[in-house]
């Protein structure tokens, strides 16, 4: 006989409006049944009651947004502890100390604001990197099982592989940046890292690098690149800078695992912009000389690394040796996610990607120095690569020709509305005397949706009946002529959604938060989450 009991659920108290309708959603779909307010209205309410069959610890393991739930006794989330090692993390507890401290304490050092980086989600910064809790709270929603399969083919810096992992499903991604699909693989492999190994391993390379001091060697690893990238290294980093990036090379190979000598080139490769003459604060390919003083680069890694073990080091020791899942990482192009991956047609459970936006950011340049330092894409090969991305926003004049000509005899694959959206730009800069990137623009706005049409084709070849696919979309705006256009990316992408047979259960409007906010200067005020459904 099934037993309905009362469970009582209280709510993060800091979460915005959007993430609170994820969190009734997510405890919703979980529990099988309808959240009630307790002291206050919907909107506002901390405490809510739902009545349900559900196991206690599968909730307890999985919800995202909540912070306590239980029957008679209120039982602290896994989420909720997991956040809070990253602020055990960061607060003063020595490294060697914190697998015996951190469980002993945890419940004591709850977040009381957003947390994001727990876990390996705060490894290496990545331009347009979305927040773990609402993967986490969509693959809920989506009521993928327990041995689901979950693909990210726009994966970025590995969010949803990631929390995929930790919740015991397989991953899958693809990215044409590798160093998107080199940052995702080891975020993923460095949660099954042991911590006493890499405790050590740090305290090795720590050692190496404050005994020993650094020496130019003809037999470096920079001498071991290629001409033409060891040229354009020179001009972007000063000689003394480029000898201590070999020193902290060597002693990093020195290290045993390759698991433990990635994560290290990870934590190598999340420094790099700070200590070259690539202007800091600026996505474009701009130059300021600044004096790195010697010794600086050293100082930089070693605290970029004690942060990053610190943090992963104080996850798995209040996690343990739970259950994690697989993932499958790998350079390839979302356009051919079914061919790539075709053994999963007709099986996955869910997908949630973040697709870029239509020619907003040079993801290549942002990365250049990391893929060339790291051997992951020589210089010569990067506008070949940028030529083929989704999104791309530079485009020679015979090419921006081909995407016109393209587009004038394919224009009714496109919904009416998204046709409309190009001839008026395509229409607006004919009448004005404008510069090359305006021009472009109506041709690399029909590419793109041309190209996420293909995506979104792709996915849904591999969708399981019912499967659920959920993209984070941004809306964005320009000038055309004189008049400021939006470009409604998620009303447009719907359309075309539907247009190849799947049902638009429903778009949230979501308020931009900073670890997003990169493109405020073209930017809508919010993102939109849209959910696909494939009822086939």
């Amino acid at each position: 006989m099934i037993v309905m009991r009362t469970l009582t659920c209280q709510i993060k108290d800091y979460i915005q409006p959007f993430e609170r309708q994820l969190a009734l959603e997510e405890l919703k779909a979980l529990a099988d049944g309808l959240p009630r307010a307790v002291d206050s209205t919907v909107d506002a309410a901390l405490q809510f009651l739902v009545k349900t069959d559900a196991p206690l610890e599968r909730l307890r393991a999985h919800l995202a947004y909540w912070q306590t739930i239980g029957f008679e006794t209120q039982q602290i989330t896994a989420q909720l502890r997991a956040e809070a090692t990253s602020v055990i993390a960061r607060n003063g507890v020595a490294l060697n100390e914190l697998p015996k401290v951190v469980p002993q304490i945890v419940d004591s050092k709850l977040p009381n604001k957003r947390c994001l980086r727990y876990a390996t989600h705060g490894l290496h910064e990545y331009r347009g990197k979305f927040f773990p809790q609402l993967v986490r709270a969509l693959m809920n929603m989506a009521q993928v099982p327990a041995e689901g399969i979950i693909i990210d083919p726009m994966c970025g810096s590995g969010t949803t592989l990631v929390e995929a992992v930790l919740s015991g499903r397989s991953a899958y991604g693809l990215d044409m940046n590798p160093l998107s699909v080199f940052v995702a693989d080891v975020k993923c492999r460095a949660l099954k890292l042991n911590p006493t190994r890499l405790i050590a391993a740090f305290e090795e390379l720590s050692a190496s690098l404050r005994k020993s001091a650094c020496r130019p060697d003809k037999s470096c690893y920079y001498a071991t690149l290629q001409d033409s990238d060891r040229e354009y290294l020179a001009k972007w980093f000063a000689t003394s800078v480029l000898d201590e990036l070999d020193h902290i090379e060597s002693a990093i190979e020195k290290l045993s695992g390759a698991g433990i000598r990635d994560f290290y080139h990870l934590c190598l490769s999340n420094i790099l912009r700070s200590v070259s003459w690539q202007k800091n604060d600026d996505l474009r390919v701009r130059k300021e000389i600044i004096n790195v003083p010697r010794g600086e680069v050293v100082k930089r890694f070693l605290d970029e690394a004690t942060r990053s073990t610190k943090s992963i080091v104080a996850f798995l020791a209040q996690r343990g040796r739970g259950r994690m899942g697989c993932h499958d990482v790998r350079e390839a192009d979302a356009r051919a996610t079914a061919q790539e991956l075709r053994h999963l047609k007709g099986r996955v459970d869910a997908i949630i990607t973040s697709p870029p936006y239509a020619t907003a950011l040079p993801y290549l340049d942002t990365d250049r120095l990391s893929l060339i330092y790291f051997r992951l894409l020589p210089r010569n090969e990067h506008r070949r690569r940028d030529a083929v991305m989704i999104g791309n926003r530079e485009v020679t004049e015979r090419t921006r020709s081909s995407f016109w000509e393209h587009y004038l005899q394919n224009s009714e694959v496109l919904p009416r509305d998204t046709r409309s959206l190009i001839e008026e730009i395509d229409h607006l800069n004919k009448s004005k005397n404008v510069g090359f990137r305006r021009r472009n623009l109506s041709a690399l706005l029909s590419k793109y949706f041309f190209d996420m049409h293909v995506v979104m084709r792709e996915q849904k070849e591999l969708l399981r009946p019912g499967g659920t696919m959920f993209m984070v979309v941004g809306n964005n705006r320009t000038t055309a002529g004189d008049k400021q256009v939006e470009i409604r990316t998620t009303h447009h992408l719907a359309q075309i959604a539907q247009s190849i047979g799947f049902r638009v259960a429903g778009t949230l409007s979501m308020d931009m938060l900073t670890s997003r906010d990169i493109f405020r200067k073209n930017a809508l005020p919010s993102e939109q989450i849209l959910t696909l459904q494939n009822d086939q």
